[in-house]
């Protein structure tokens, strides 16, 4: 089977490292998460709510943006600052790899 006439602009396979976390906050709302550590992305972390499918590349810049979480993986402001919490321990500090 021939590949259709595609302009890759990156095709790069590496080994991740996925650590699998569930817990509930305060507010009772539960968080499965899959966070994936990678070379790419400037050192910042693949964070994926397991429950709704949604992904995000975090590092520590985008946990001070006012909104990004609620708005990325649909929480209150509540659940979005336990979730802060969390993440803070980590996504640490971002290595710039390039």
């Amino acid at each position: 089977m021939l590949l259709p006439d595609f302009d890759f602009m990156s095709d790069s396979t590496e080994e991740t490292s996925t650590r699998y976390v569930t817990f509930i906050g305060p507010s009772l709302k539960r968080f499965d998460l899959a966070i994936t550590s990678t070379n790419r992305f400037y050192g910042k972390k693949l964070v994926t709510d397991l429950q709704f499918g949604k992904t995000a590349i975090i590092g520590p810049d985008d946990l001070e943006e006012e909104g990004y979480l609620e708005y990325t993986f649909k929480l209150t402001e509540e659940e979005a600052a336990e979730l802060v919490q969390f993440l803070y321990f980590v996504v640490g500090t971002v290595h710039f790899t390039d």
